[in-house]
C-alpha cells in the first residue's frame, strides 16, 4: 500500500457527529535515535478513554 493511499484513507475518516480528518505526509527528516526524558514523559498529560484506554487516549496541553 503506498503512501498516497494510506493518507487518503486516513483524510477520508468522518464519524455520524461530524468529525473529519486532514491528513498530510510531512517530508521533514528527523533525528533518529532521539530519547525522552522520564522527567519529559511525566509531565505529558494523557487521559484514557473508559473504553479501550490503552489504544484510546487523548493528549492534553500542559497545566497552567
Amino acid at each position: 500500500m503506498s503512501l498516497d493511499v494510506v493518507i487518503s484513507l486516513i483524510g477520508a475518516v468522518t464519524t455520524s457527529k461530524g468529525l473529519k480528518i486532514r491528513a498530510a505526509l510531512d517530508p521533514a527528516k528527523f533525528d533518529l535515535g532521539k530519547k525522552v526524558s522520564d522527567k519529559d514523559l511525566a509531565e505529558v498529560r494523557i487521559e484514557q478513554s473508559e473504553f479501550q484506554g490503552a489504544w484510546n487516549y487523548s493528549i492534553l496541553p500542559k497545566a497552567k
